[in-house]
């Protein structure tokens, strides 16, 4: 698929854009002509930044709203004022998503309830204001970012691995009911990408170092998750529903057995996973 201008005309909405990933998402459907909105937390710096960055790439719709995720109000207000600002929503892009590391027996109400609101009950309800107004036209993307943490056990990660799983069985059930009405429904599930994140959780973190731990032998970039979200979004996947693709350099493919094979996999972070996919 070639991405130059293959989104002209389409009208996207990318939520938890201001950096990392959503960030790298956004600037890529700009890239290919399409008018965005890139929804952010407390990322403003970063997403004006992005709006300038794609502005300067020859967007001519671009612009950053802001939504704290963990207001039940602010699913529905941010897709009102995305609507109005695009003119309609044809793709959605759910990329927000927050984490933390934290042992079982700690976990507090308070930090399960945030985890749960911002990463999949703000997702809920945003995706289901953006198809009330993709319905009446009959057609429609939506993309959710989902995390290798849904398929793997990564210790004190219990709560925002059970969020991602739900984003997986979620994506796969509003597929399945869209689907007939003409809305397609994917997500994608990234593996280790160096996002501004890593750096402050690690400050000694080498990006080389964790390469080593990953079947391919280096860290992904927030553009590698966007040109399959591109893909996921254009006519190009038009018979792809209901999945979960994975790009996460094998990651989950391999067998560690033993401590002779897991050898040659091991890096500065082990199997090559930091907190926050």
């Amino acid at each position: 698929m070639a991405s130059s201008q293959c989104m002209q005309g389409k009208r996207v909405l990318v939520t938890g854009s201001g950096t990392g990933i959503g960030r790298g998402v956004g600037l890529e459907f700009c890239r290919a002509g399409a008018d965005v909105v890139f929804h952010y937390s407390g990322s403003r710096e970063g997403a004006t930044s992005a709006v300038e960055q794609a502005r300067r790439d020859g967007a001519k719709k671009v612009t950053a709203l802001q939504a704290d995720f963990r207001q039940p109000d602010a699913p529905a207000h941010l897709v009102k004022e995305a609507a109005e600002f695009l003119g309609g929503i044809d793709i959605l892009v759910n990329n927000a998503g927050i984490t933390m590391n934290v042992p079982f027996e700690k976990v507090t109400p308070e930090q399960f309830d945030t985890l749960f609101s911002v990463n999949i009950r703000a997702m809920y309800f945003v995706t289901q204001a953006v198809v009330r107004t993709m319905l009446p036209r009959g057609k429609g993307v939506v993309v959710n970012t989902s995390s290798i943490h849904s398929l793997e056990g990564y210790p004190e990660h219990t709560v925002y691995a059970a969020t991602k799983g739900a984003i997986n069985a979620f994506t796969r059930v509003l597929a399945i009911e869209l689907a007939p009405r003409g809305i397609r429904v994917n997500g994608v599930i990234p593996g280790s990408v160096e996002v501004e994140a890593y750096h402050k959780i690690f400050p000694d973190y080498n990006v080389n170092e964790a390469g080593k731990g990953i079947p391919i032998g280096f860290v992904g970039q927030p553009c590698d998750i966007a040109k399959a979200v591109l893909f996921l979004a254009s006519d190009d996947a038009r018979y792809i529903v209901g999945q979960m693709l994975v790009v996460d350099g094998g990651t989950t493919s391999w067998m560690p057995f033993g401590d002779g094979y897991c050898q040659p996999m091991t890096g500065q972070f082990g199997r090559g996973y930091v907190p926050g996919l």
